[in-house]
């Protein structure tokens, strides 16, 4: 599983946020990260849409959490970059090449799939 650098940059904007005394511009959350403002501009959106955090307007504005940091997970930012679908998408690759299996004799799901989707489950959980 690889997760987009989106997430990590979100969660040190997470995490910086607490650490704020109040709203933070999206300029300085860059800076202080060392990416591009166009960049994280996307994950503050995102955050903002999953309503982990919201802008404040204004000369002293920027982004602030919209709830206690105990009360926002590692998940909940991953799913507000990433989506909610799993990490793991099976593709069929037993039906391929010289020794494929013919499309009746994969109407389960491989032992592959079934351990990929148990780990996201319970990396979910």
């Amino acid at each position: 599983m690889r997760l987009s650098g989106g997430v990590e940059s979100a969660l040190h904007c997470c995490v910086a946020l607490t650490a704020a005394d109040g709203p933070v511009p999206a300029a300085r959350l860059a800076e202080l990260h060392g990416v591009s403002a166009t960049y994280l501009a996307k994950q503050l959106q995102a955050l903002s849409r999953a309503g982990l955090m919201h802008s404040v307007q204004g000369k002293s504005g920027g982004y602030v959490l919209t709830r206690s940091p105990e009360e926002i997970t590692v998940l909940d930012v991953v799913e507000a970059i990433e989506g909610t679908r799993s990490t793991f998408v099976c593709t069929e690759i037993r039906q391929r090449g010289p020794l494929g299996a013919s499309p009746d004799a994969c109407t389960v799901p491989c032992v592959i799939a079934r351990t990929m989707s148990a780990a996201d489950r319970a990396w979910r959980g």
